[in-house]
């Protein structure tokens, strides 16, 4: 199997897990990858839990579409993540909904939707600033996520969900997952919980170089 069907592969699998565990629903969604010619993106309103390998779409360094089905709205996003972190090798969007409800009651600051309130959070995740209401695709939007692309791990969109990076297809996912479920345990806690100290923020990244 070439290293462009694993993809493909890692994509389908992705997604159908993040579908069955809930973190997308319907055609929601969407996730993408490197390849040394250019990315594989899903189609334009596919359903993340019934992806067909072959219909994910292709498309040139140069946004050009070469194969599969119509690329999804959101490609513009995707391209400035990869044209501005040369270590990014998948993006990942979802709708989920402990994230999408923390937009709608109010986020802890603009720099960083959630306070650092686990350990996993601040390794797996780090700081992921919040953008206000755009539409969907709209290429405002992708200019000021290239401004963050290589400072974060990710950005949350308002009322639209969370965007996040990393290394693979798998990786975003685990980042996204740890997202999601800080999210919901911050929402479960009537009484807010403090913040990690500085003093274990300084351990974190000495002992496992997480930033914060």
């Amino acid at each position: 199997m070439s290293a462009e069907s694993k993809i493909r592969e890692e994509i389908c699998e992705t997604g159908a897990s993040l579908f069955t565990r809930g973190y997308v629903v319907g055609s929601a969604g969407n996730i993408s990858a490197r390849l040394d010619d250019g990315w594989l993106i899903t189609p334009t309103d596919a359903c993340l839990g019934r992806l067909d390998p072959a219909a994910i779409a292709k498309v040139s360094r140069s946004g050009e579409w070469l194969s599969g089905d119509k690329p999804s709205k959101t490609l513009l996003l995707h391209r400035q993540v990869y044209d501005n972190n040369s270590g990014v090798g998948a993006v990942l969007h979802t709708h989920s909904t402990a994230l999408v409800a923390l937009t709608l009651a109010g986020v802890w600051r603009q720099e960083s939707i959630l306070p650092p309130i686990t350990p996993y959070q601040v390794m797996k995740v780090g700081k992921i600033p919040f953008i206000n209401y755009c539409r969907p695709g709209a290429p405002e939007v992708a200019e000021q996520v290239a401004a963050l692309a290589n400072r974060v791990r990710g950005v949350m969109l308002e009322r639209l969900g969370p965007v996040v990076w990393e290394s693979s297809v798998s990786k975003a996912s685990f980042a996204l997952e740890e997202l999601e479920e800080t999210a919901r345990l911050w929402g479960m806690t009537s009484e807010k919980p403090a913040a990690l100290s500085e003093q274990s923020l300084n351990e974190l990244a000495e002992v496992f170089g997480a930033r914060w």
